[in-house]
């Protein structure tokens, strides 16, 4: 018999009988019958019926798919996904099993190509299309585009024997890479580093490694030593390489097809349903060597998967928070580990979970402290804004507006930097006072002077700006306040008239293909300065940027987030390596009103030890993370008091564990979204404890009204 696991909310696999003769074996693709329909699902185990099972009737499985099966190591690493953040089996396969078309066969597509000999009769149009034809297999609608004629003229060639028509997939292979191309010159410090990747990932067998290394220091090229090396020793090795930012892939795929001689997949939001349809089934049959994607690409179908890389470890947009809750980091260690793989974390600011762990030697810590050549790390210094304060109604300090100006007159370029989208993040009533927010959501709504509208960037909401204050009607009153990039574009266009600057944000560059154009703009020199949020900060190279202001370095310092330090520190050495990765030396300034915070010390003196020393024994007194464990429980209900009762009621029957604290229920800093009230219970435990166990266990004593809805986050990054 067989347990056939179906990618629905179901708790667990269904049992079915296996027809005489049919090929079946774990992970085989099957259709099977689920009440009155027939439905796609994954055997998940096969054993031998025993007494109590033959007292069953059970259904038999219809067919098994010409699919490849999904790998044990796929399989287990779904069970353990959904035992750790608490999400039902099913659910979590669906995320493997995401792209339903691709368990087809390809799509054909009729197209033409010239035939051995040419037709007696000729004519001009006839020359046309075999002059563009060449051996590119158009469909007849396309040569005739091509050629200017009618599809009429293709159809009466192919007639006459002038072209062959043939059926060719549409989801053809992907190019497979040259593990012998060359790279660049390694320094002797990156040498090393290579070497000692080249030492974990022979092993052939689980092997984590941290690569810490500085901003501009090579880690790219280090890993991608790695990569050549399993390409070359395992002719159907696959490579998983995740990126934070759909910014960063394009500068990374040039660097993949430079280096290896053929683009690698791309797995993410901006692929079209036909381009992931491709990538899933290459994937799916070994034939997609190199991946590079989101962290949704974790759940791919492997099929030989030998190493995984993690750039920018460190960045939160690794987490998942909406439907199933993962970090991609640790999830990658976990798939790495079933799939007995090699697995790079890399970062010039890792998390400090990961330096923990590289430090206990539980992974391999390997070090780039320089950057290559002639480039060195920019100096950093701040101005207290306390003693240099902008002017009214601007935010920029005058000693950045004149490094600014000495930079521009070096023809060089500046980025400065705010992590605020839109022109100001709250707009108020001068007269009442009254603060517009979202109307379903404890929300702010962010101007944005392009769009005359205002934004909710947590839920999407937006409308436009009122003529007038809609709780007391007075005209004209509503006012910004604060600065967004857009503000700061408008101030920074008033002081530097004859600069050439733009903003770089998800506002205006909300596409691969506009972030490819505004980088290509941006190394070219056709920006003087660059405005950015969060997306100019990570892994782009600039060789012409000098000067990098970062506008309130203080954003982030503050609030119940446990990580607000920490995160503020890696942003803020982030963005300051931006400058001075080339010949040209660099330099940053930050803008604070608090000159003695430890992070902007640390910063500021390159003592990275001193910071992360203080973080640590502040996260140990405390017991959290890395020392400790923490699960986030959020409470949603259409009624307030509903939420309340219903988060008092599942305290009321807590396990009673050692070394576990319960938190709450508490109103959470958003106690409002998308018309649901909220309420938060924050666990606290030690290591040893297995926190998911735990709470699978206490929701089992509870059962929620339907209108309740109970989100579990193990390992949680948003407090809100």
């Amino acid at each position: 018999m067989a347990s056939v696991l179906f990618p629905m909310a179901i708790p667990e696999p269904f049992d079915y009988e296996i027809p005489v003769d049919m090929p079946l074996v774990e992970g085989s693709y099957v259709l099977a019958p689920l009440g009155k329909k027939l439905v796609h699902g994954i055997v998940w185990t096969i054993r031998e019926a025993k007494e109590k099972d033959k007292t069953r009737t059970l259904k038999i499985i219809e067919t098994v798919l010409d699919v490849p099966p999904l790998p044990a190591s796929c399989l287990a690493f779904v069970d353990f996904v959904a035992r750790y953040t608490c999400h039902l089996q099913g659910v979590v396969l669906r995320m493997v099993l995401c792209s339903p078309d691709a368990r087809r066969p390809a799509p054909v597509q009729r197209v033409y190509i010239p035939a051995p000999q040419r037709p007696d009769k000729m004519t001009p149009a006839r020359e046309k299309i075999l002059a563009v034809a060449g051996d590119g297999h158009f469909s007849a609608a396309e040569l005739a585009r091509r050629a200017s004629v009618s599809p009429g003229v293709v159809k009466a060639l192919a007639d006459a024997g002038g072209l062959t028509m043939i059926d060719r997939p549409t989801d053809y292979p992907f190019d497979p890479p040259d593990s012998a191309g060359k790279g660049v010159t390694l320094t002797p410090s990156q040498s090393a580093a290579g070497a000692a990747m080249l030492t974990l990932t022979r092993r052939d067998s689980f092997a984590p490694a941290l690569l810490d290394g500085v901003t501009g220091s090579g880690k790219t090229e280090v890993y991608f030593e790695a990569i050549a090396d399993v390409l070359a020793r395992n002719q159907n090795a696959q490579i998983l390489v995740l990126l934070p930012e759909i910014a960063l892939t394009q500068d990374v795929l040039a660097r993949f097809e430079q280096r290896f001689g053929a683009p690698p997949a791309e797995w993410h939001s901006e692929r079209s349903t036909v381009q992931r349809r491709r990538v899933w089934r290459e994937v799916a049959h070994g034939r997609a060597r190199i991946i590079v994607g989101a962290r949704s690409a974790l759940f791919l179908p492997f099929a030989n998967l030998r190493l995984i890389i993690v750039d920018e470890e460190h960045d939160t947009s690794f987490k998942q928070e909406e439907g199933v809750s993962y970090h991609a980091r640790d999830m990658a260690v976990a798939r790495a580990r079933f799939a007995d793989a090699a697995v790079i974390l890399a970062s010039a600011t890792p998390s400090l979970e990961s330096l923990v762990n590289a430090r206990s030697g539980r992974y391999a810590h390997v070090r780039l402290s320089a950057r290559p050549g002639t480039a060195v790390l920019p100096p950093i210094s701040t101005v207290d804004l306390r003693e240099h304060p902008p002017e009214a109604g601007c935010w920029l300090s005058a000693p950045l507006l004149e490094a600014m100006t000495r930079t521009i007159e070096r023809d060089e370029q500046c980025l400065l930097f705010l992590n605020r989208r839109g022109y100001a993040p709250l707009t108020i009533c001068r007269n009442c006072g009254m603060r517009m927010q979202a109307p379903d959501s404890a929300t702010y709504l962010v101007e944005h002077r392009y769009s005359g509208r205002l934004v909710c960037h947590l839920t999407g909401y937006s409308m436009p700006k009122p003529a007038a204050c809609p709780a007391c009607g007075a005209e004209g009153s509503l006012h910004p306040v604060g600065p967004g990039v857009e503000r700061l574009l408008e101030e920074v266009q008033a002081r530097f008239s004859n600069a050439r600057a733009e903003v770089f944000s998800s506002d205006t560059a909300n596409s691969a293909a506009d972030v490819r154009d505004l980088i290509a703009r941006m190394e070219r020199g056709d920006i003087d300065i660059l405005i950015g949020t969060q997306m100019a900060a990570k892994g782009h190279n600039f060789p012409r940027l000098t000067l990098v202001g970062v506008v309130d370095a203080d954003m982030g310092l503050h609030g119940a987030d446990l990580r607000a330090g920490e995160r503020t520190y890696q942003t803020l050495v982030q963005v300051a390596g931006r400058a001075g990765r080339a010949a040209h030396p660099g330099r940053a300034i930050l803008q604070t009103h608090q000159p003695d915070h430890e992070a902007i010390l640390a910063l500021c003196s390159g003592d990275r030890e001193t910071f992360i020393a203080a973080e640590l024994g502040l996260r140990e007194d405390m017991g959290f993370p890395p020392y400790g464990r923490l699960a986030a429980l959020i409470f949603s209900a259409p009624n307030e008091q509903e939420v309340i009762n219903a988060a008092r009621a599942f305290v009321a029957v807590a396990p009673l564990v050692e070394d576990v604290d319960i938190w709450g229920p508490s109103e959470p800093p958003l106690n409002r979204v998308r018309g649901r009230w909220r309420r938060r219970l924050l666990v606290r435990a030690a290591r040893k404890v297995d926190v998911s166990a735990l709470v699978q266990s206490w929701r089992k004593r509870v059962k929620l009204d339907r209108n309740v809805r109970l989100k579990v986050d193990i390992d949680p990054y948003s407090f809100l």
